[in-house]
């Protein structure tokens, strides 16, 4: 796959825009960048891992199995430049996994696998007391693969995916939110016609059930609706 001209980095930047604007959600999206990278820079193999605080790290897109085990390795190890990217949110170039001497369990594993070159760039998604921040992760089976170059494209790439990432599950957010309204209310419904109660009743009840059975209030309603009967 041919690799993008720099002086035409703008054009293909703004296609990816539009890619990026148009994929369905976030699967979608992480998957657009992954395989735009295999073309805007000098990798084989691109990845994206995302965490969130108090949760582990979870791989999100690879456009080659060896992406997935060279995340593996780190998440299960808690170590490696990866973690370091997401931890730091700073940017990790590693020239050589055959001479590299930060991680050197990790980096024999990896130069194993035919990995040499390796490119971690901190990606920041959302706000708020959790946020997610994730990792743009390039990998190249030729050793001193990234240059300058590589490194400001790879910089660019990674803003446009943390936003479009964000949109994205701001959109999906939204989402659940209006699916779950629908849900409530046809529950709510269901209640008001079988025991002739208004609706702030009807949703007093739902909402009764919800905390007694430490339930979420969608999922309530979910239940209603599929068998006409409220949680045990």
């Amino acid at each position: 796959m041919p690799t993008i001209d720099p002086s035409g980095a703008a054009g293909a930047f703004a296609r990816l825009a539009v890619e990026l604007h148009d994929a369905a959600g976030v699967e979608e999206t992480v998957d657009t960048v992954v395989q735009f990278a295999l073309q805007a820079l000098n990798c084989t193999y691109a990845g994206v891992a995302f965490h969130t605080r108090g949760s582990r790290a979870e791989v999100a897109a690879v456009t080659d199995p060896v992406v997935a085990e060279v995340f593996d390795l780190q998440i299960d190890s808690q170590d490696g430049p990866l973690v370091e990217s997401m931890r730091d949110r700073t940017t990790v170039l590693i020239r050589d996994t055959r001479t590299d001497d930060r991680w050197p369990q990790w980096a024999a594993k990896v130069a194993g696998l035919g990995v040499r070159s390796v490119l971690d760039v901190p990606l920041a998604v959302g706000s708020g007391p959790s946020p997610s921040v994730g990792v743009l992760g390039l990998y190249s089976p030729e050793p001193d693969a990234f240059d300058a170059d590589d490194e400001a494209i790879a910089h660019i790439l990674a803003r446009h995916a943390s936003v479009a990432v964000a949109s994205a599950r701001h959109e999906e957010t939204m989402a659940r939110a209006v699916d779950a309204r629908k849900l409530v209310g046809q529950a709510m419904g269901i209640l008001m016609e079988r025991f002739d109660v208004d609706d702030d009743r009807a949703f007093a009840i739902l909402r009764r059930y919800s905390q007694d059975t430490n339930t979420k209030l969608r999922d309530v309603a979910q239940h209603l609706i599929d068998t006409r009967k409220l949680p045990s």
